[in-house]
């Protein structure tokens, strides 16, 4: 009876080994195939928004995360109108020192999340995988150097005004959520829209520059398909 005891527990634990090898296999597959999906989005070029157009006369940034990408838009006399309702949450979009203002949309639970990566706990991730609200945060910087991590587009006067005006449009309300930021000098806005694993904050990228008139990728729900985009598309010197 002992020898038989020990041959059941034995083919159990190997049977529980082999059904957590098929389930790993099985979340790589999945993940293999997120990827893949995103390489090819991000060649597909997606529906752009028409309108009159022009010569590139001015600039726009995009600064790329581990997985993130934010919009930098130039703080020209506009743009800071445009963005005066964040100066009542302390962002200081009069500054005359300030010379970009950012943008980026994504989950409440995860995006919000201050500090560093090892600060995001699973709940965070969960929600943002199934579906989270989205928010947008705005903050301000100064001048900038040219490094790998900044892409700079060139854009008309009005791309320009179509991309500033579809970033403003994906704002649910303009008073600023109880969020700590990333920054001194940041808010959070609650946004439009649902985040998740298809709507993410890069593909939410690729959207504003589409609606701007900017040809991009279909669908671009990483970092890396964003930037293949703006490379295919010819957007980057």
């Amino acid at each position: 009876m002992p020898l038989l005891r020990c041959t059941v527990r034995l083919g159990g634990g190997r049977r529980g080994r082999t059904l957590i090898g098929r389930v790993l296999r099985g979340l790589l597959a999945i993940v293999a195939l997120y990827l893949g999906a995103a390489l090819v989005g991000a060649f597909v070029p997606g529906r752009t928004a028409l309108g009159p157009d022009g010569p590139a006369t001015a600039h726009i940034l995009l600064i790329a995360g581990p997985i993130h990408y934010d919009i930098l838009l130039p703080a020209d006399a506009d743009t800071r109108a445009g963005f005066a309702f964040a100066a009542a949450a302390g962002v200081p979009v009069d500054d005359p020192d300030v010379a970009w203002i950012a943008v980026g949309w994504g989950s409440a639970a995860f995006y919000t999340t201050a500090g560093t990566y090892a600060d995001i706990r699973p709940g965070a991730v969960w929600r943002a995988v199934t579906g989270d609200d989205a928010v947008l945060r705005v903050d301000v910087l100064g001048p900038l150097p040219d490094v790998p991590a900044i892409r700079r587009v060139a854009i008309s006067a009005a791309a320009l005004a179509r991309l500033r005006a579809a970033v403003l449009a994906d704002l649910a309300g303009r008073d600023a959520l109880p969020m700590t930021g990333f920054s001194a000098t940041d808010a959070f806005f609650p946004a439009r829209g649902r985040f998740d694993l298809l709507r993410t904050c890069n593909s939410w990228v690729g959207r504003m520059l589409r609606q701007a008139g900017l040809p991009m990728g279909a669908w671009t729900p990483t970092p890396y398909a964003v930037t293949l985009s703006l490379w295919w598309q010819g957007h980057l010197s």
